[in-house]
């Protein structure tokens, strides 16, 4: 079993290792101490299992899973509180709360190396969308190219396009692709920023430069690039209460 263990702390990777080093049918492949190196390693590496902490500079061990496609197995490590701790209960992933012992180490790996292939997907998503609904809406969307990530701070962001099982994110004149559903990024944002004016756009109304009759009973936006977004009867009520 190949392994990557991600932590920001020195001494917590060192004590990983050290429980690692009597499994002699695990090999570590990779050590990263911040998010953005985990990404790069993971994808290039594709390990077996992860050792995952939660709170790191950079990228927090959540925003890492999310950008990972295919997730290797996964146990967290962290100091998250009890509440937090329920997401993972729920969900049937494992984790380590620090500080853990041996004895704990070794329940955590025998039950998921004797998992067959990776976690459930469905189990991974919510367990995201979990996280997200503890913390206040996102600062940034991260997008993965390759081994590279592309951080976009939430205001920088002009307008959001569905595409089947993706999301086009447009900003500053540039488009990025991000594996996600618009409904779980809608969710994500700050609705006092953000407004959904169709099934398959969100808006920065900060971008709107003006509502336009296109049609009886049909309404487009014009944002500030010139570009125009169809807006549905529900959408059109949501503008009326920001605008």
């Amino acid at each position: 079993m190949r392994v990557i263990i991600v932590d920001d702390e020195d001494l917590a990777r060192g004590i990983v290792r050290e429980y690692l080093a009597s499994h002699l049918d695990i090999r570590i492949v990779g050590e990263c101490s911040n998010g953005f190196d985990a990404v790069k390693a993971i994808t290039e590496s594709k390990p077996d299992l992860l050792f995952l902490d939660i709170q790191m500079p950079k990228l927090n061990g959540f925003e890492v899973l999310d950008l990972l496609d295919p997730r290797p197995r996964v146990i967290f490590v962290t100091a998250y509180d009890s509440y937090a701790i329920k997401a993972f209960e729920v969900n049937a992933i494992d984790y380590l709360l620090k500080p853990f012992s041996r004895e704990r180490f070794e329940k955590a790996l025998l039950r998921v190396a004797g998992k067959e292939g990776d976690e459930p997907q469905d189990a991974v998503d919510n367990l995201i969308r979990s996280n997200r609904s503890l913390n206040a809406p996102i600062e940034r969307i991260l997008v993965r190219d390759g081994s590279r990530v592309h951080v976009i701070p939430s205001p920088m962001v002009d307008h959001i396009e569905a595409q089947d099982d993706y999301v086009s994110i447009h900003s500053g004149g540039k488009k990025y692709l991000k594996l996600e559903r618009l409904s779980d990024l809608e969710a994500a944002l700050d609705p006092k920023r953000f407004v959904r004016i169709h099934r398959s756009h969100i808006v920065n109304i900060e971008r709107l430069v003006r509502l336009e009759t296109y049609a009886k009973d049909s309404r487009i936006v014009v944002l500030n690039d010139g570009t125009k977004l169809p807006v549905s009867r529900p959408g059109y009520e949501k503008l009326k209460g920001l605008l």
